[in-house]
Order: structure tokens, then sequence, then C-alpha cells
């Protein structure tokens, strides 16, 4: 079974391409974006499977 890290992370709109590309070269695939706190910033809700080294074998999730 695939576990997952999750991240949240401020994404500013007028740099917004680039923000999400560095996440994504990080492995980290965008799964929403709500509004964040002021206009210029959205917030970005991410995931990423955990490496096979963090999972704990056995484990119940």
């Amino acid at each position: 079974m695939t576990r997952w890290e999750y991240f949240t992370a401020p994404i500013l709109t007028h740099m917004s391409q680039q923000i999400l590309n560095n996440f994504g070269t990080d492995g980290w695939e965008l799964v929403q974006v709500v509004p964040g706190p002021n206009p210029e910033s959205l917030v970005g809700y991410f995931k990423r499977p955990l490496p096979d080294s963090a999972t704990t074998t056995g484990a119940q999730g």
C-alpha cells in the first residue's frame, strides 16, 4: 500500500508557475488550491509517496 506525506504551502500568484515547478521537481503533486489570506496568494495542498524506507512493514493505515 502506498503511504503518503502531505505538505501545505503558500503560492504567490505572480510566481505560481515557478513555485509549482520547484515543488514538482521535488516530487510533490499538487492536490488542491484554495484562496489564501490575501488576494496575492493561494494555498496549495501537496502530496508525495513516502520512500520505502519510511514505511513500516505490517503497519495498518
